[in-house]
């Protein structure tokens, strides 16, 4: 049987199963239970559709025992069960991605196939067990990696490399950190190693949920359709920002130095002493009136009891919550010795008394988050008790609200106030913990945005992405180390990808020229694609700067494949009026809103705006995308024009967070890079040029 009919065999097995999941009929007594199973249902015909534009498989591997298996994106099998084709995060796939010549996993012949437009249209064989036979670089493997791109990230499951394949297989209960200099792969071994964990411990992280966590909207759009095609369709994606923002709506912006501050890691103790020093000593005692009697709990031991709970290691509201119950047992002891029997049901009924509520209310109040950040940051008295010997009083006059809102509900509440408000929050009351985290971009973290990710899987694990050299934030990480610890995950397990496969080597030598300025230490990716006239610098006079970004961007329409336009912030509007009127159809990144805050005990299922199970696509974007500097982390394009890198450096507050703002833009492309610019480039791009 010829591959093409094998390949259309199997996509009448996988509509078969398609369609035998869609014609079940959910019976159910209980409509809570009706419901679950309905969107059980969605999700798996959901992981079932077709992409006619690929294939149900990409490679075929033949063991010395005699067995073939073929590999791709999902699992499909004939009407008696068997394997049709093997899932790529099956263990027996393992082999496909890592076999070698002198560590063959019993592979006698690998096959990769070439597709064009949902077709197989060639096929390479490599014979481990052949002395005589050279090893060659792959073409339909180098193919497929440029293959070009218009619309969200696709996933690399054909072009998993060996060190990449590890990574992805670490096991559930293993943090993995990966530092990954750009075009590593990095997002996409993160991405994968979720679907393949949810493929190996399926029931307890279908339980337990996994989250992936991006720099910003774009970036989670781009990134947004990889799992899916990978048949994952309840992952869900967030920011930082959105993840936090459940405690109050973002409505200020803070200076430079004040965010800083905010998001330093000595803040988790300043606002833990905010909190509990809420809780007053008694001096009076409780008395309680039953029947014809006062009963009193006396100060010294309701005190002794207050003492008990405040060192017993458990959240601010779950201690509270457990007074009433102690003051009631001690009530409840005097009871019997005056020789009274009482049960549970009179201990609940002393606790839920108003008498001990109103005693509760004046020594252990109920908080909210919003309610102790205004008073830390609005009472310079209170910020002084809770800072004394964390901060100094420059820190704590940066702290405080020049024009404080009358009550939290006014509050005016920044994207670092949100991680303060999310920490008080976990005082309070224990934040639920997922199954495991992806968290990309993880080097612009500040300390208190990680430990706001740490606590969602404090008891899983996580998957921590990025590169040091990337890190454009004022408070970006000065080393993994330090990032970890604030993630509280010290046992983490260090990767390094320094492989490129999607920029070329001539544009990733050329940004490499600024990593001594500004990551000293930090060694270059090494390029795996060699194509010398993917770089092209163009220098013109300051008139000609938009029309000659106009030619760049019609001279990379040219081409196949996605085209970004990397302008300085500032420019943004001006470049979409010049594509506009040069009538270049075009979107500009950064116009997305933040993603909504995320529920994490919500269930995920079909939403009104999705179509049946998977069925049909929305049109595809534009190919021009005009993308701030400040939002092209993260994103990658066939072909990228970057207009005025000296302007996109000197936008930043220093020298060395400009250049590693430039270093990420300039190697955005798969492709091609065109430079336009009119300034001088900076003095590290001009060496040798």
């Amino acid at each position: 049987m010829s591959e093409q009919a094998y390949l259309a065999r199997a996509r009448e097995h996988l509509g078969e199963m398609r369609r035998r999941t869609l014609s079940l009929e959910v019976q159910s007594a209980d409509r809570l239970n009706s419901e679950f199973l309905a969107a059980a249902l969605w999700r798996r015909a959901a992981s079932l559709v077709d992409d006619p534009t690929t294939t149900l498989f990409f490679g075929r591997t033949d063991h010395d025992d005699g067995e073939r298996w073929y590999v791709g994106r999902r699992h499909v099998a004939d009407p008696h069960g068997d394997p049709v084709v093997i899932d790529w995060r099956a263990d027996v796939s393992r082999a496909f991605y890592r076999a070698s010549r002198t560590e063959r996993f019993g592979v006698v012949r690998r096959r990769r196939f070439g597709i064009e437009a949902g077709r197989i249209t060639a096929y390479e064989d490599e014979h481990l067990t052949d002395p005589g036979e050279r090893e060659q670089r792959s073409e339909i493997l180098a193919r497929e990696i440029e293959r070009p791109r218009v619309g969200p990230m696709r996933d690399i499951v054909a072009t998993i490399q060996p060190e990449q394949d590890e990574i992805v297989r670490a096991d559930v209960g293993t943090t993995v950190c990966v530092q990954g200099a750009p075009g590593t792969g990095k997002t996409a071994v993160g991405l994968h190693r979720a679907a393949w964990l949810l493929y190996a411990y399926r029931e307890k992280l279908g339980r337990a949920g996994v989250l992936v966590v991006g720099p910003n909207a774009s970036f989670l759009d781009h990134v947004s359709a990889v799992l899916p095609s990978l048949g994952e369709v309840e992952v869900r994606h967030t920011t930082v920002e959105a993840m936090t923002a459940v405690h109050g709506a973002v409505r200020a912006t803070d200076e430079v130095a004040v965010a800083t501050l905010k998001g330093d890691a000595r803040m988790a103790e300043v606002v833990r002493r905010a909190v509990w020093s809420h809780v007053a000593t008694p001096t009076e005692a409780l008395v309680l009136p039953r029947g014809s009697r006062r009963w009193r709990v006396p100060a010294y031991e309701a005190a002794e009891i207050v003492t008990e709970l405040t060192g017993r290691g458990v959240r601010y509201a779950a201690a509270r919550d457990m007074l009433p119950q102690r003051l009631s047992h001690a009530l409840l002891l005097q009871f019997e010795e005056a020789g009274d029997s009482p049960d549970d049901r009179v201990q609940d009924a002393v606790a839920r008394s108003r008498e001990v509520k109103r005693w509760v209310d004046a020594v252990w109040p109920a908080l909210t988050p919003p309610q102790v950040l205004h008073r830390l940051l609005s009472d310079a008295a209170f910020l002084a008790a809770c800072a004394d010997g964390v901060l100094d009083a420059g820190e704590q006059a940066l702290l405080l609200h020049p024009k404080p809102a009358r009550t939290p509900g006014a509050s005016r509440w920044s994207l670092q106030d949100a991680v303060l408000l999310d920490e008080i929050a976990d005082v309070l009351r224990r934040t639920p913990s997922l199954g495991h985290v992806v968290l990309d971009e993880a080097q612009d973290n500040s300390p208190m945005q990680l430990r706001a990710v740490g606590r969602r899987c404090s008891t899983g694990s996580a998957t921590v992405l990025g590169d040091i050299a990337q890190g454009t934030t004022p408070w970006a990480t000065p080393s993994w180390d330090v990032s970890l610890t604030h993630l509280g995950r010290t046992d983490a397990v260090l990767e390094i990808l320094d492989r490129g496969f999607r920029v070329p080597a001539a544009v990733i030598e050329y940004a490499a020229r600024l990593l001594p300025f500004m990551a000293p230490g930090m060694s270059a990716p090494t390029s795996v694609r060699d194509d010398p006239g993917s770089l092209v610098v163009t220098h013109v006079p300051a008139a000609r700067l938009w029309p000659a970004t106009v030619t760049a961007v019609r001279h990379a329409l040219g081409a196949e494949g996605s085209v970004g336009v990397i302008v300085p912030d500032a420019g943004v509007a001006r470049c979409a009026k010049t594509l506009a009127g040069a009538g270049i159809e075009h979107h500009v990144l950064g116009d997305e809103a933040l993603p909504e805050p995320v529920d994490l005990d919500a269930p995920v299922g079909p939403r009104d705006d999705d179509t049946a199970a998977g069925d049909g696509a929305p049109p595809p974007p534009p190919r021009v995308s005009v993308v701030p500097a400040t939002t092209a982390k993260g994103l990658e394009y066939d072909r990228v024009v970057v207009v005025e890198p000296t302007e996109i450096a000197a936008a930043e507050p220093d020298e060395r967070t400009g250049l590693r703002r430039l270093y990420v833009v300039l190697t955005r492309a798969v492709s091609g890079l065109e430079i336009v610019h009119a300034e001088p480039l900076p003095e590290p791009l001009r060496a040798g040029a």
